[in-house]
This record gives structure tokens, sequence and C-alpha cells, in this order.
């Protein structure tokens, strides 16, 4: 199941992690949201693999702990979501869909 592109709409915002909003629900360690607005990162179907670390021309993101998550116990955060340039490619090197980008969505 891919990243729910109106997350904006369906969910609420319930936290906040160094700079990125995270919209709930949360419940750790099994449940930990979506991280991030302008570029969003679902945690909960994350897998860690990192390809959108490697191909991301602009660093937007950083790796953060997740201990205990059934899924990776490591996720990319997009801490540096306002240098985004919009050029979807962590969008379409990521395996299970879940990152959206949308520039409409300010971060």
């Amino acid at each position: 199941m891919a990243i729910d592109p109106e997350f904006e709409r369906n969910r609420e915002a319930v936290d906040e992690n160094d700079g990125v909003t995270v919209w709930g629900p949360v419940d750790e360690p099994e449940q930990l949201g979506i991280h991030g607005t302008h570029v969003a990162v679902d945690f909960d179907i994350c897998l860690g693999d990192g390809a959108c670390l490697e191909d991301c021309p602009v660093d937007v993101f950083e790796w953060v702990e997740t201990p205990g998550h059934p899924e990776s116990e490591r996720k990319a955060e997009p801490a540096n979501e306002v240098q985004c340039i919009d050029c979807m490619l962590c969008v379409d090197v990521c395996p299970v869909d879940a990152i959206d980008v949308d520039a409409g969505r300010s971060g």
C-alpha cells in the first residue's frame, strides 16, 4: 500500500521532529506516521533501503533511528525538505511507494 497523497487532508499533524511535521496516527514503535509535508515519507511502509538518500541530488534525506519498527530500524527523514527541487527521483526509486512530493504542499 503506497503513501496516501491526500494525507494532508486525511490526517492530523500530531508532532514535529527537528522541524519536520509528523502526520498521525503515531503509536510507537509500530506506527510512526508520515514525516514531512512538501516531501513526505510514510514511515509505516518505508523499508529503509536508502535509495532516496543515494539518488537525491540536493540531500533532502537523513537517516533517523526507529528501533522496534517492524519494517526497518531506520528511516529516511526528509530533514531538509526546503532544499527539494521537485525532481521526483526519490519517488521513482522508492520500491514501496513510501514517498510523495508535492510542490503545492509547504514544508
